[in-house]
């Protein structure tokens, strides 16, 4: 199920539903998986509760637990997710992208979490997961290769960057 808190140019709520299918299938991921789109103050609010960061974040993951207490079985469904339409649209402007792209992007990146992933301490393996489905699945640069580059002291971060002239030296 989809449920569009706020909208997303592009997106409506039927084809991101077939793009998680898709994206659910490529990641190997089994069960269902709730998505929604929110604003940055329901994701605040998310984000403050259950990880204790009182700040908006632009995709959050809820793995589905156990059917029951003490049932080894999981649930039917694979987990949830809640991404942000205000970050989504900031960062679509940012990467050169369509923001309906953007929540695809966060989607796959929840998709990741909710199979098990876990890019800060899996050496690389998500970042290399999200690469690939991200080339299947038709989609602009990753998540997490974005943040890495990010947070390079110097890397600048810019959807088409421009080589620097260099000065001539006088002889």
């Amino acid at each position: 199920m989809v449920i569009f808190d706020k909208t997303v140019a592009g997106l409506s709520p039927a084809t991101l539903e077939r793009f998680l299918l898709r994206a659910r299938r490529a990641a190997g991921l089994r069960g269902t998986v709730n998505v929604l789109v929110t604003g940055s103050p329901a994701m605040r609010s998310l984000n403050a509760r259950f990880r204790r960061k009182p700040k908006a974040t632009d995709v959050l993951s809820f793995p589905a637990g156990p059917a029951r207490e003490g049932d080894p079985k999981p649930a039917r469904g694979a987990g949830e997710i809640a991404i942000s339409a205000d970050i989504a649209a900031r960062n679509s402007i940012r990467f050169g992208h369509s923001p309906a792209q953007e929540v695809k992007i966060l989607a796959l990146h929840g998709i990741l979490h909710l199979a098990g992933y876990d890019h800060e301490r899996d050496n690389g393996q998500m970042a290399e997961k999200e690469e690939n489905l991200r080339h299947r699945l038709g989609l602009p640069a990753a998540l997490i290769a974005r943040t890495v580059a990010d947070h390079r002291p110097s890397a600048a971060v810019r959807p088409n960057p421009r080589p620097r002239k260099k000065k001539q030296r006088k002889a």
